[in-house]
């Protein structure tokens, strides 16, 4: 066997196995056969890190097994794409970094069950109530970061189901030394290239927008199973 063939050989197996690695799982195969894009292959300088495909996040689970990308509806795909040329022609290093994006019902389900019955129960969307906006495609959970993909300070983590992380009492907050004035004006800084590109905030946790309404999504759209 000659070298060039040994070294040809050596290169297939590791090309080949980076390449398998990085195919789709299942759940994000049957979101792409039912229409929902994968928000970096419309702009790859946005930061992906979804945290429910880790055991760091409010129900204590790892519940995306096989699913590493976030997955929108075209839509609300570009309009994250829009949003994040807004953030870059403001502050070219910095960028939006996608938590969660489209979520199927089951998942929502197993995130209601943590919940249910307790005072968090407000935080999350039923099920049986057709779901939020995530279960469409159509809400990203997101926050900033700089060049190294480290956030910036944002007063609570990612998915923080209290007070501190509602956007309507972030002055009295600050005054009452319970976010710093770094972490409103970043979260200020978020909302305004969001609202920008046509997303709206929630009332009760800074880092989650929807695209659309409920009303809408649920008359228009079918939810993801």
């Amino acid at each position: 066997m000659t070298r060039i063939f040994q070294c040809c050989i050596i290169w297939l197996a590791i090309n080949g196995a980076t390449l398998h690695a990085q195919q789709p799982g299942p759940t994000a195969q049957a979101m792409e056969k039912q229409g929902f894009v994968d928000v970096r292959r419309i702009d790859s300088s946005i930061q992906v890190s979804l945290m429910y495909a880790r055991a760091d996040n409010f129900t204590g689970q790892t519940l995306y097994t096989d699913l590493r990308e976030a997955y929108l509806h075209p839509k609300a795909a570009h309009a994250l794409a829009k949003a994040q040329r807004i953030l870059k022609a403001r502050h070219p290093e910095l960028s939006l970094k996608v938590y969660d994006a489209a979520r199927p019902m089951h998942i929502q389900q197993k995130m209601w069950d943590v919940v249910s019955g307790t005072p968090k129960a407000i935080y999350v969307s039923n099920p049986k109530n057709g779901g939020g906006l995530h279960n469409y495609g159509m809400a990203v959970d997101i926050t900033l970061c700089d060049a190294q993909g480290d956030t910036l300070p944002m007063g609570t983590h990612i998915d923080y189901l209290g007070r501190l992380a509602h956007i309507d009492t972030e002055t009295e907050m600050e005054k009452q030394g319970l976010i710093t004035k770094e972490a409103r004006m970043n979260r200020e800084l978020l909302r305004t290239v969001m609202r920008q590109a046509g997303f709206r905030p929630l009332r009760t946790e800074w880092w989650h927008f929807n695209f659309i309404t409920r009303k809408e999504a649920k008359a228009r759209y079918k939810v993801i199973r």
